[in-house]
């Protein structure tokens, strides 16, 4: 797989930016079948920085009732990447 297929965005949230400005955790939405390593792979590659962990999360969709039935979205995976103490990633 290529990094921009492994890499679908960042994920800029309200507990994503304290991360990142207090950690040095950046988080993404990744391909499902992609592993840590790949992902490791992917931001070294893309952002040019030092990857020291990657943690990833498989979330699942919750069921959500309409008028028409009820809806299910699609299990989304993250990976949370901490970088090197000297290495950023500007996302802005």
């Amino acid at each position: 797989m290529h990094a921009t297929d492994v890499i679908r965005k960042p994920l800029v949230t309200e507990k994503a930016t304290v991360d990142s400005a207090e950690h040095n955790r950046y988080s993404f939405e990744v391909d499902r079948r992609s592993t840590k390593a790949e992902i490791r792979k992917a931001v070294e590659e893309l952002f040019s920085v030092r990857v020291v962990s990657v943690a990833t999360q498989n979330r699942k969709g919750e069921t959500r009732r309409t008028r028409y039935g009820s809806v299910k979205p699609a299990t989304v995976k993250r990976a949370i990447v901490k970088l090197h103490p000297e290495d950023r990633i500007d996302l802005i």
